[in-house]
C-alpha cells in the first residue's frame, strides 16, 4: 500500500468517527420527552420512529467505517456526485430566480446583461456535468445533465413560470435516477457482508492472527489520532470564539485543558485521546533518546518505551474515575489530575532511558565532554520539573493525602535523579584518582537502596489507604482490582526482590569475611594479576581452591554467582578458625590444596607457567567459563547493578489511581469547586 493509499485508508474513515461521535453525544430520549402527539398511539409511533433512525445512523456508520478502502473510495464518488448534482440543480434555481427579479422576457442574445447571465450559468451546468460523467467513468455525459433542461428552454423564451415548471421537473428527472441507480444496488451491502463473511471462514482457528490483521489494516490508532485531531482542533476554535465574546481573559491553559476534556465526552473521543496521548509520549521519548545517544539510539527500540504505558494509564484511570459521566469544569479538573499522573510516568520512563546511559558515561570512562554536557543537562531537567509540578499542584489543590501521594511520586523520581547524579560524581571521582574507592560499590548499593526503601514505603501507603478507603467507602470491583495489582506490583515484587538482594551481599559478605587474606610473601609468590578486574594485587583473599582475587572483586562476583571464576567449584567459608593459622603459616611454608591436578597446581604459590600469568576464566575452562563472564560482570564492578528492582513496568499503570478515586468523590462532594 503506497503513502497515498495509507493517508486515504485514514482520511476517508475519519467522517464516520466524527458522526458516531456527533450521535453518541445526540441526547435522544430528551428529545423524546419533548414530543407532542394528539394521542399516545402516535406518541409511540413517532419515539419509535426516532429511536429507529439513531439506531440506524449508528449501523450505517459502522458499516461505512469497516468498508474495504476500494469501497469506500467508490461510496464517497458517489457522494460527491450527488453534492455535485445538487450544486447543478442550484445553480439552476439560483438562474431562475435572478430571471424573475430582472423581469426580462425576450431571448437572452439579445441583452447583454442576460446573456452573460446564460453563459456563465451554461458554462457551470456543462462542466458539472462532464465532472460528475468523469468520476463515474462513463462518456454518458447526458445521465447527469437534468439539471441543465432549465437553461435549454430559456433559449426559446418561455414564460417565467414555465422555467419553474421545468425546473421542478429535472430535479424530479434526477431524484429518479437516483432512486433507481439505489434500488439497483440494494443488496450491495449484503453481497458485502458475504464476501467478508467467506473470507473470515477460510481462517480455521487464527481469530487473533484476524484481529491484528484487521488492527492493522484499518491503522487504528492512527484513524483514532487523526479524528480526535480534527475534534480537537474544531472544538479549540468554537471555545476561542466564545472566549473573545464572553470572558477574554481566561488562561490559555485553561482553555486548552476545556478543550481537551470537551473532547473525550465520549468512547470514541477518549480512544482518540488515549492514542494521542501514546503517540505524544513515544516522541517525547524518542527526542529522549535522539538527544541522548543520535539517531542510532532511536532505532534500537525498546517495547516498553513505545508509549503504551501512558496511554493505557490515562484510559484506566479515565474508566475508573468516570469522567464520561461528570460535568464539564468536573472533568476539567480531573483530567487535569489524570494528565499529571501520565505526564509522572512519561518522566519515569525518561528516567529509566536517562539513568543507564549516564552511569555508562561514568563508569566507562568516556572522554567526550559533549556527551556528558547532554547526559547532565537531561538529568538536571528531571531534576527540577518534577518539583516544579508538584509545586504546582499543590497551590492548586488544597493539600491531603491523595495529594501527598501525588506529590510524593514527584519527588521520589526527583530522588532517583538525585542518586544517579551521585554514582555519576562518584565514577567521576575515581577517574581522577590515581587509586581506585575501594568502598564505592557499597556507597552505590546504599543510595540506590535509600530510593528503593522509600519508593516502597510510598507504594504501600498507596496500599493501605486504598484499602481503607475499600472497606469504609466507597467499594468498586474496579477498585479492589486496582489494590491488588498495584499489592503485586509495587509492594509484594519490591520487597522480595529488596529482601533477595539483601540476603545475597549478606552471604557474600560473610564468605569474603571468612576467607583468608594472603600476605605479601603470597602475593610476591603468586605475582599475578586479578582474574576478574585484571588489576594489580597489593592485597587479597585466597578461596579455599587455592585462587587469589581482590577481595571486592570477589565479592561482586558472588553477587552474580556463588562458584569460583577460575575453577567454578563453589565457594564455601572456612569451616573453622584455624584456617586463619593455617594462613599465617603458610607465609613461610608452600601452601598445599586439595584441588585435582588437572584443575590447580600441587602448589600455587610457586612461581606459575610461563603463560600461566594470562590467565582468566574463559581461558581456564573453556566451555565451561563463557567468555561473556567478565563483560556481564563489568557493570556490577563498575557498581551499576541495582539492589532493589522495581517489579516490572504494570507498576506504572496503576500509579495514583487510589489518589485519583479519592479525588472523584471530593469533585462529586465539591461541585465544580477544585
Amino acid at each position: 500500500m503506497s503513502r497515498l493509499e495509507e493517508l486515504a485508508n485514514i482520511a476517508l474513515r475519519v467522517p464516520s468517527m466524527l458522526v458516531l461521535d456527533l450521535l453518541y453525544r445526540c441526547d435522544v430520549e430528551g428529545l423524546t420527552e419533548h414530543l407532542k402527539a394528539k394521542n399516545d398511539n402516535m406518541l409511540f409511533k413517532y419515539k419509535y420512529v426516532i429511536w429507529n433512525i439513531y439506531y440506524l445512523g449508528h449501523f450505517i456508520n459502522v458499516v461505512v467505517l469497516v468498508l474495504p478502502l476500494r469501497h469506500l473510495v467508490t461510496l464517497y464518488l458517489h457522494v460527491l456526485v450527488g453534492l455535485l448534482l445538487y450544486m447543478g440543480h442550484q445553480i439552476s434555481k439560483d438562474y431562475i430566480r435572478e430571471e424573475l427579479v430582472y423581469g426580462y422576457h425576450a431571448a437572452a442574445h439579445l441583452n447583454a446583461s442576460a446573456f452573460n447571465r446564460f453563459v456563465s450559468a451554461m458554462t457551470s451546468q456543462i462542466i458539472l456535468s462532464t465532472l460528475c460523467a468523469f468520476l463515474m467513468k462513463t462518456r454518458k455525459v447526458w445521465l447527469f445533465s437534468a439539471h441543465v433542461l432549465p437553461l435549454l428552454v430559456r433559449l426559446w423564451s418561455p414564460p417565467h413560470p414555465t422555467l419553474l415548471t421545468i425546473s421542478s421537473l429535472s430535479l424530479g428527472l434526477t431524484a429518479a435516477g437516483v432512486a433507481v441507480f439505489l434500488l439497483s444496488n440494494l443488496f450491495v451491502p449484503y453481497r458485502l457482508a458475504r464476501a467478508a463473511f467467506s473470507e473470515l471462514t477460510q481462517f480455521e482457528v487464527q481469530f487473533l492472527a484476524v484481529g491484528f490483521s484487521l488492527w492493522n489494516q484499518y491503522a487504528v490508532p492512527a484513524l483514532f489520532s487523526l479524528f480526535w485531531c480534527v475534534l480537537f482542533t474544531v472544538q479549540l476554535c468554537s471555545d476561542v470564539l466564545s472566549v473573545e465574546t464572553s470572558a477574554p481573559h481566561s488562561g490559555i491553559i485553561f482553555l486548552l485543558l476545556t478543550s481537551v476534556s470537551e473532547c473525550c465526552a465520549t468512547p470514541y473521543s477518549l480512544l482518540g485521546l488515549t492514542f494521542v496521548v501514546s503517540y505524544l509520549a513515544l516522541g517525547l521519548l524518542n527526542l529522549c533518546k535522539f538527544y541522548l545517544g543520535g539517531f542510532a539510539a532511536v532505532q534500537n527500540e525498546n517495547v516498553m518505551h513505545r508509549g503504551v504505558t501512558e496511554g493505557v494509564t490515562l484510559l484506566l484511570l479515565a474508566l475508573q474515575t468516570g469522567l464520561l459521566d461528570m460535568q464539564a469544569l468536573q472533568r476539567t479538573f480531573l483530567l487535569c489530575i489524570i494528565l499529571f499522573i501520565v505526564t509522572t510516568s512519561t518522566l519515569q520512563s525518561m528516567i529509566e532511558i536517562t539513568d543507564p546511559i549516564i552511569l555508562a558515561l561514568g563508569a566507562s570512562r568516556n572522554r567526550s565532554v559533549w556527551k556528558h554536557i547532554r547526559g547532565l543537562s537531561l538529568c538536571l531537567f528531571l531534576l527540577v520539573f518534577p518539583m516544579f509540578m508538584a509545586y504546582r499542584i499543590s497551590q492548586f489543590f488544597h493539600m491531603d493525602f491523595w495529594l501527598l501521594i501525588l506529590v510524593s511520586s514527584c519527588m521520589l523520581t526527583s530522588l532517583q535523579v538525585t542518586g544517579t547524579m551521585l554514582i555519576y560524581l562518584l565514577f567521576m571521582v575515581e577517574l581522577f584518582r590515581s587509586d581506585p574507592i575501594e568502598s564505592l560499590d557499597e556507597v552505590i548499593y546504599w543510595v540506590h537502596a535509600v530510593s528503593r526503601v522509600l519508593e516502597f514505603l510510598v507504594a504501600l501507603s498507596v496500599v493501605a489507604y486504598g484499602t481503607w478507603e475499600s472497606l469504609f467507602g466507597e467499594w468498586s470491583w474496579m477498585g479492589a482490582s486496582v489494590i491488588i495489582i498495584h499489592s503485586y506490583f509495587n509492594v509484594w515484587l519490591r520487597a522480595q526482590s529488596g529482601w533477595r538482594s539483601f540476603l545475597l551481599r549478606r552471604a557474600a559478605a560473610k564468605k569474603i569475611s571468612s576467607l583468608p587474606a594472603a600476605s605479601e610473601q603470597q602475593l610476591q609468590q603468586h605475582d599475578d594479576v586479578c582474574s576478574i578486574c585484571f588489576q594489580d594485587m597489593s592485597s587479597a583473599v585466597v578461596t579455599s581452591c587455592g585462587h587469589f582475587f581482590h577481595g571486592n572483586c570477589l565479592r561482586k562476583w558472588l553477587y552474580v554467582q556463588e562458584t569460583c571464576p577460575m575453577c567454578h567449584q563453589p565457594v564455601q567459608p572456612a569451616p573453622s578458625p584455624q584456617r586463619d593459622t593455617e594462613s599465617e603459616q603458610n607465609a613461610d611454608s608452600p601452601v598445599t590444596n586439595e584441588t585435582p591436578a588437572e584443575e590447580v597446581p600441587a602448589n600455587p604459590l610457586e612461581p606459575q607457567q610461563e603463560d600461566e600469568g594470562e590467565e582468566h576464566p574463559a581461558e581456564t575452562h573453556g566451555e565451561d567459563a563463557p567468555e561473556a563472564a567478565a563483560e556481564a560482570l563489568y557493570p556490577c564492578l563498575q557498581g551499576c547493578k541495582r539492589p532493589l528492582s522495581t517489579g516490572g513496568r504494570g507498576s506504572k499503570l496503576v500509579l495514583s489511581q487510589v489518589s485519583v478515586n479519592v479525588l472523584h468523590s471530593r469533585l462529586n462532594c465539591c461541585g465544580s469547586e477544585p
